[in-house]
């Protein structure tokens, strides 16, 4: 692909737009680790929501959305819609709750949770665990897919393009700190969608495609997989059981509750738990974790799809793609890579734009995954563990010095990796059968730092195994696969629970007290820390308020959702009956809100 000068300037300006503001944090951000990695708590809610957005939007996503709806159709999207029930209940039950608790990392919980030594050892397990070699894995999948775009577009070496959004991102993420990644974040989610919503415009003018309803009628024509029809946004029960039970049953029944998947982990975690800790009240972490679920899987999926779709028409099989593009390296030719390869047909002007905004994508979750990895790698292991008496600046230092060693480990992941939607399954193998606990320990007194710590290892210990079989040729299915992770690990940390040594009751009143949580499973605590009837009564309203708030909030999204893609395949009586649907759960969510913070 070739870019005029018009192209090159329009990439110019997005570029200048999205990273000079945050040229001007960086003497705010160096002042302490607070404003480094938490920007000192005082972030509103629709910042904390917009970068949450931002950074689930990377560039690997478009890719991975396109293999899916390749492979599996629309419905095949339910492998990550489900974490719509994951979101929704962080928004009504544990975004107040991280809220109170008042660390600067979501590690630091642990340390305020449990007691021990075993409370310590997660902690600094974790922070390079999930800091070091899960943050690597991530960005490496984020910048496979930047590699995989720039060979398309411009025959770019893996190195090169590594080379490239890695002086743009690091630079800026050892610079700015949070207040920088927030502020990058906010403008690049309008360039970005602007870039995407322009690229299912352009696919659906293609002759070959015909308009949106010229996409309808020939899709609707041609037989997927298994006979798989590509439209349908729920699987066919009746013909494809298999694929209806790894795309939709396994999901909605196990996996948005077992599955720990950075920005969709069960109880909150990662880079969200970080925006929640750095907003400025309860009631903004709460209405950034909302604005972040109605916007991740309502207003950005179907652009995505529409051009996954239209690719189904355009490149039928992986070798068309390959003849259009004969010097791509074949070992990224892969369903994901159509997405990129669609891209070869946007008109002069609109090119720039979407090259800013495929650097926009990819620049925002790495930003975010360098600066929270930076945060686990010094807050919560050297600040802790190694050097716990140096000075805010030497803390600041040591976080810019970690920012850069994560993006040399995460680039040479990059070269392991074939394809966004491995590496993608790969982590939710390793993080299932841990979901449960990190729901639990919120509400369930007796859970204890031993069983995380049995969680973890029971978890990576069986997925290790079930990988290692399947290389040798003992394959099993990914549903399979996790069924068996979830069963083991669950087990595992239940019985450890129980007969390991429980936490101090000293520091599990003191957590009481401080975050407040409500449900049957503080009660031994609530009698023994002498809690009024007063909040014993705050605790039991809370209950079905809560339940009301989530079930009401996943309707919402998922009419909302449907809605849109009822309008876009012309099926408008459905449209409305959901749109309907969508009015009045948004109107039980405001009262619920309401009553909440009444």
């Amino acid at each position: 692909m070739k870019l005029e000068l018009i192209d090159w300037l329009i990439v110019l300006t997005t570029l200048i737009i999205c990273f000079v503001p945050a040229l001007f944090y960086g003497k705010r951000a160096g002042k302490n680790t607070s404003e480094f990695f938490a920007s000192g708590r005082s972030v509103p809610w629709w910042l904390a929501g917009l970068s949450m957005v931002a950074t689930t939007f990377s560039s690997d996503t478009p890719n991975l959305v396109t293999d899916i709806v390749r492979t599996n159709g629309v419905a095949g999207n339910w492998v990550w819609w489900a974490f719509v029930l994951t979101g929704v209940s962080t928004v009504f039950f544990y975004a107040r709750l991280w809220r109170r608790s008042g660390v600067m990392t979501d590690l630091e919980f642990y340390e305020l949770r449990y007691s021990g030594k075993a409370a310590g050892f997660v902690r600094g397990f974790r922070s390079v665990y999930l800091g070091l070699f899960f943050n690597a894995i991530i960005m490496a999948t984020v910048n496979l897919a930047a590699c995989k775009i720039a060979g398309i577009l411009f025959g770019l070496d893996r190195w090169q393009t590594l080379v490239i959004v890695g002086v743009l991102n690091v630079a800026f993420a050892t610079h700015s700190g949070l207040w920088g990644v927030l502020v990058i974040d906010m403008i690049q989610f309008f360039i970005k969608m602007t870039a995407v919503i322009a690229a299912a415009y352009f696919a659906l003018q293609l002759p070959q495609v015909g308009g949106l309803s010229g996409l309808v009628d020939k899709i609707s024509n041609i037989s997927g997989p298994s006979g798989i029809n590509y439209l349908n946004i729920l699987p066919d029960f009746s013909n494809n059981w298999d694929i209806a039970v790894a795309v939709f049953i396994m999901p909605i029944a196990v996996q948005w509750w077992a599955v720990w998947y950075p920005g969709a982990e069960p109880g909150g975690g990662s880079y969200i738990a970080q925006r929640m800790l750095a907003s400025k009240s309860e009631k903004d972490a709460l209405g950034a974790v909302l604005f972040f679920n109605v916007a991740h899987y309502v207003l950005r999926p179907w652009p995505w799809i529409i051009v996954a779709l239209a690719s189904i028409i355009v490149y039928p099989e992986l070798k068309d793609i390959q003849s259009a593009f004969p010097n791509l390296d074949p070992k990224l030719l892969g369903h994901d890579i159509a997405y990129p390869a669609m891209l070869k047909f946007i008109p002069v002007g609109f090119i720039g734009l979407m090259v800013g905004g495929l650097i926009a994508a990819n620049s925002s979750t790495i930003l975010t995954h360098l600066n929270w990895g930076a945060s686990y790698l010094v807050h919560d292991f050297y600040r802790r563990f190694i050097k716990t008496d140096a000075s805010e600046k030497h803390y600041v230092l040591a976080g810019r010095v970690a920012t850069v060693i994560l993006f040399f480990v995460s680039s040479a992941l990059v070269f392991l990796l074939d394809s966004a939607l491995e590496a993608f399954q790969i982590i939710l193998q390793i993080g299932a059968g841990t979901g449960l606990l990190y729901l639990l320990r919120w509400f369930w007194w007796r859970i204890n730092a031993w069983a995380e710590v049995t969680a973890m290892v029971s978890s990576f210990l069986v997925s290790i195994v079930l990988l290692m079989l399947n290389k040798t040729g003992f394959e099993l299915s990914v549903h399979i696969s996790l069924v068996i992770t979830v069963i083991f690990t669950t087990i595992c940390w239940v019985t450890a629970s129980f007969v390991s040594p429980q936490t101090d009751a000293k520091v599990l009143a003191e957590f009481y007290k401080k975050v407040r949580p409500f449900g049957p499973g503080w009660n031994k605590i609530r009698i023994e820390a002498n809690i009024t009837e007063n909040e014993l009564e705050e605790s039991k309203n809370n209950i079905p308020l809560g339940l009301l708030g989530w079930v009401s909030g996943c309707v919402m999204i998922w009419s909302a959702l449907f809605t849109v893609g009822n309008f876009l395949y012309g099926r408008y009586e459905l449209a409305f009956l959901l749109l309907a649907v969508f009015a009045t759960s948004t109107v039980v969510i405001f009262r619920v809100v309401k009553k909440l913070w009444n």
